[in-house]
């Protein structure tokens, strides 16, 4: 196989920009259909891919024999059913995060995988193909900062989508963290509790920003802080507090502007102009392990019902006073 046709499933902001990537900078892949439940919209993003088709039906592009490999970048309570139909199907499935809403739904979607005895997916934790993720993790391995004790992540947007929950803070945003921060620092999530400040009065129906402790199996903690409505922009932070010194990301911005008496420096918007390198790298190994036939170096559904798991203990511990809750990953 010298390309893999692929068919891209939901066609809002993150399913278009998987459509407008693939196209303009993976090599190898060709874009040949795109399904949405709104096609008009599905029309409207493969309108600037030549040949790809529209559809308003996921299924029809699954079974669809000009697609050999999907992305999933619809709704997250679609994932779970969509994920295991491109696995029966038997193509390749990158799928969005999470992999499902519960736990309950991806474990059935990692044993839909193991009875095929292949593996088919791969999951969205672009931040492992982050440049700056992995020369922290690099920096980390290293060793010249000694262990890591403490790790702290904070991630701002803008605004809150229509009809976010405290919930969906949880599962929608804070996950990335639950997977960066055991393969940052290669020691696996155990324990986790959940924290809210005070209510602003500014959103009704949230708690945010919330924060999150963890403690990882060899006894390092983090604190995760999860802020949907910080209001002033995109904003990714990590810091990593070992015995002897410290490791944090840089930036916002490569670019600082020193003008009429002041330093600034700007935002984005939202995740995509700091998260396209990670995006296109994570598409790019993607494609190439489907064209070559060999490993594949994305997450994996494991990697998934991992953390899942540890976002069900942060809710069992939202929902508790927030007592600290072991993290118990059930078997397979």
């Amino acid at each position: 196989m010298s390309t893999v046709r692929i068919g891209v499933i939901g066609a809002g902001i993150m399913g278009a920009d998987h459509v407008n990537t693939l196209h303009c900078h993976v090599s190898g892949a060709v874009v040949t259909m795109v399904a949405d439940i709104d096609v008009e919209r599905a029309a409207t993003v493969t309108a600037g891919v030549p040949g790809a088709r529209a559809s308003g039906d996921p299924h029809a592009l699954i079974g669809d024999p000009e697609v050999d490999a999907v992305v999933i970048a619809s709704h997250d309570a679609t994932h779970a059913e969509l994920t295991v139909a491109a696995v029966r199907a038997g193509k390749p499935v990158l799928c969005e995060k999470p992999l499902a809403p519960t736990t309950a739904e991806c474990l059935r979607v990692v044993r839909e995988e193991r009875q095929t005895g292949r593996r088919l997916i791969s999951l969205g934790f672009m931040r492992r193909f982050d440049p700056a993720y992995r020369e922290l993790k690099e920096a980390i391995a290293a060793g010249g900062c000694g262990a890591p004790l403490l790790s702290h992540c904070v991630s701002r947007g803008v605004s809150s989508a229509p009809g976010a929950t405290d919930e969906l803070s949880v599962t929608g945003s804070a996950v990335h963290e639950f997977d960066t921060v055991p393969w940052l620092l290669d020691s696996p999530i155990e324990e986790a509790s959940w924290h809210a400040a005070r209510s602003t009065g500014t959103i009704t129906g949230l708690r945010d920003p919330q924060l999150m402790l963890l403690r990882t199996a060899d006894g390092a903690l983090a604190t995760v802080e999860v802020f949907l409505n910080a209001g002033y922009g995109y904003d990714i932070r990590c810091e990593v507090v070992g015995e002897r010194g410290t490791l944090a990301l840089a930036g916002p911005a490569r670019v600082i502007t020193d003008t009429a008496g002041a330093r600034s420096l700007g935002h984005p918007a939202d995740w995509r102009p700091r998260f396209a390198d990670a995006y296109r790298l994570e598409l790019q190994a993607w494609t190439d392990a489907i064209v070559s036939g060999g490993p594949c170096s994305l997450a994996t559904a494991w990697d998934g019902l991992v953390a899942s798991t540890v976002a069900e203990a942060v809710i069992t511990s939202m929902k508790d006073g927030g007592r600290s809750v072991a993290v118990q990953v059930p078997e397979v």
